[in-house]
């Protein structure tokens, strides 16, 4: 049982924030003031939430901190979602079972695997490009919707092929992502075991049916290892699916965003696209936050921060939001500088954990936006940012992303 004890005084997360690209105020006061102070999470159970750059780098890399729990069925719980709602895998073998998982994953994620992949990346952007403006000129408003027609298909397909998955099955795992995700549903348990039930079904066929893709070698690893349970092979499996298009879809939205309140930096990508589109992609990894949880762990033991005691068991929650605006760690840490010294946000993570997915995202990224410069030089915004509609799921984003351009 975790020695934190709920109390009302405590604030309660999600915190309110004033719309898609700022943070809540009160994340600026606690970095300051409490850098790791008790919470109480949307489950109404308490946790430490870390703040400041330099403890959630330190804290992320810190063995002694873990998904797992040494009492699960006591553990806080942080949301009733089935994303990052609590422990998962078990204390025992969980060091084992994520050193098997890198191995085994690495070099399907690799940077030089991602360059095979450039080809088949730019193909599908230039598809949805050209599905971007035919629904543009169709429209009597010239409208399109960026959201739906490049930045949630793009990630889906590519992850598709990544992975060895129909892409026909698209919008049913996203609906089932959906559901997972989502504070409001109520059925996101019963997604999850869905979302297992398709995965295993597709995992298993791949043994008469195999392919050149992960799904394909995680079964063969599968079988070949007494060690790895099916249990954990459809968990890979399911998490890769998941994380693999949600965070891209949200990074392309709000990418746009934040171009569409940096005109000047929009003409400078216009005007080289290949030069400046590495590090805007950087520093929308780092300002860009579609979710406002951030990274659970549970310490598996006794751990000193500082003036406070994280105690065996107690929730931690790390906001890479909070961490990536850490004016300690980067000068001017709310605007958006592409050119900022200052590169080693923790966007993609840190430590044995760091994204596995991250080459694969720049990848996607940097195409993207190198691509729209490139084609629409005149893309704006459609509507005000407050008039755009929020995702309320634990990953966040937006549900639609409309658009215009005129020609230049």
């Amino acid at each position: 049982m975790t020695v934190l004890d709920a109390d009302p005084a405590r604030p309660q997360l999600p915190f309110g924030r004033p719309n898609l690209l700022d943070l809540a105020p009160l994340y600026d006061v606690l970095r300051r003031e409490a850098p790791i102070t008790a919470v109480t999470t949307p489950a109404g159970d308490p946790a430490w939430l870390v703040t400041r750059f330099e403890e959630v780098r330190s804290l992320l890399a810190d063995k002694r901190l873990g998904r797992s729990h040494p009492d699960p069925e006591n553990a806080s719980r942080i949301n009733t979602s089935a994303v990052l709602e609590g422990p998962s895998g078990d204390i025992e073998t969980e060091e084992r079972e994520h050193t098997r998982m890198r191995r085994l994953l690495t070099p399907a994620f690799s940077a030089k695997r991602m360059r095979t992949l450039e080809g088949r990346v730019q193909q599908l952007i230039d598809g949805y490009v050209d599905a971007l403006v035919a629904e543009h000129d169709a429209s009597p408003d010239g409208v399109a919707d960026l959201h739906a027609t490049l930045a949630f298909p793009l990630p889906v397909a590519v992850i598709c092929t990544l992975l060895g998955v129909p892409e026909s099955d698209g919008d049913y795992f996203s609906s089932l992502s959906e559901r997972m995700s989502s504070f409001t549903g109520g059925d996101a348990q019963a997604a999850r075991r869905e979302f297992h039930a398709y995965m295993g079904t597709l995992a298993e066929a791949k043994r008469t049916a195999p392919g050149e893709d992960v799904i394909t070698d995680l079964v063969r690893a599968y079988d070949e290892d007494p060690d790895f349970s099916h249990d954990e092979l459809v968990r890979i499996c399911t998490g890769l699916l998941f994380a693999g298009h949600e965070t891209t879809v949200n990074r392309i939205g709000l990418g746009t965003l934040m171009l569409s309140g940096a005109p000047d930096q929009w003409r400078a990508l216009v005007e080289d696209p290949e030069g400046r589109v590495n590090a805007l992609v950087e520093e929308m990894m780092r300002l860009g936050a579609p979710g406002d949880l951030g990274l659970l762990r549970y310490a598996h033991t006794d751990v000193e921060v500082g003036e406070e005691t994280i105690r065996t068991g107690d929730a931690v929650m790390f906001s890479i939001n909070a961490a990536n605006r850490d004016p300690e760690a980067f000068a001017d840490a709310e605007d958006f500088v592409p050119d900022r010294q200052e590169k080693a946000h923790v966007g993609f993570g840190h430590g044995g954990h760091f994204c596995i997915g991250a080459s694969l995202a720049r990848t996607e990224l940097r195409a993207t936006f190198a691509t729209l410069a490139r084609r629409l030089p005149g893309l704006r915004l459609a509507v005000a940012l407050d008039d755009i509609e929020v995702r309320e799921t634990v990953t966040g984003g937006v549900r639609s992303l409309p658009v215009t351009w005129t020609e230049q």
